[in-house]
Order: C-alpha cells, then structure tokens, then sequence
C-alpha cells in the first residue's frame, strides 16, 4: 500500500544512520521497513486515539527488538545515539499524522534498546 501522507512520502527515515558507517546499511533498510509499515497501518486502521496510535507503535518496536539481535549479530547495535535516532523517527511519524502530543516514551514504550 502506498503512503499518502505527503509528509511521509518524502521523508528520509533513518537517515542518520544510513550516514553512519557503523551501521550496516542492509540492517537500517530492514529498520526503514519497520517505520514505513507502521505508517501504512495507521493509514490503514486510522487511529481514535493516542491510545490506539501507541498500540501500533508498540507492534513497531517489538519489531526494532528483534532488529537490534541482528544488528548485534552484524557487529553493530542500537546504542545510544541511535535510539535517539529511531525514537525521533517515531515522534516524527506520530507528528506527521496528527498526534504531535504523543509521549515520546509512549511511542516506544517496551524498547530493549
């Protein structure tokens, strides 16, 4: 399904750690992925509520959970800077899509990394 949000479409996600060295460029696109699927199911399911957008996020971070046991397999890792990174990511999105009060803890609620 193709992303409408006009926001969205053009926007570079993880760009930061594409500009990285130490992040293996096939592992970011697998972390781009994770984000351009949440939005198309909150194009999809459109939620109410920041209560039912944190419920899409939290999917999208068990799926970052996972991600962070490969980057470690591939030498790297979601450390801290790049936990900033991925949590801007989701304010972005929440933002993108009306919920720019969404709790930057919230979107990530259940993170390992």
């Amino acid at each position: 399904m193709p992303i409408t949000n006009q926001q969205v479409a053009g926007h570079v996600f993880l760009r930061q750690m594409y500009d990285d060295s130490y992040f293996p460029e096939h592992m970011v696109d697998q972390g781009k992925v994770i984000l351009l699927r949440l939005c198309e199911r909150i194009e999809a399911e459109q939620p109410a509520d920041l209560e039912d957008l944190y419920a899409l996020t939290r999917a999208a971070t068990e799926e970052f959970n996972l991600l962070d046991s490969e980057f470690m397999a591939a030498g790297s890792g979601i450390e801290t800077v790049a936990r900033e990174w991925i949590c801007d990511e989701f304010c972005f999105v929440a933002s993108a899509y009306g919920f720019a009060e969404a709790d930057a803890e919230k979107l990530t609620a259940g993170r390992d990394w």
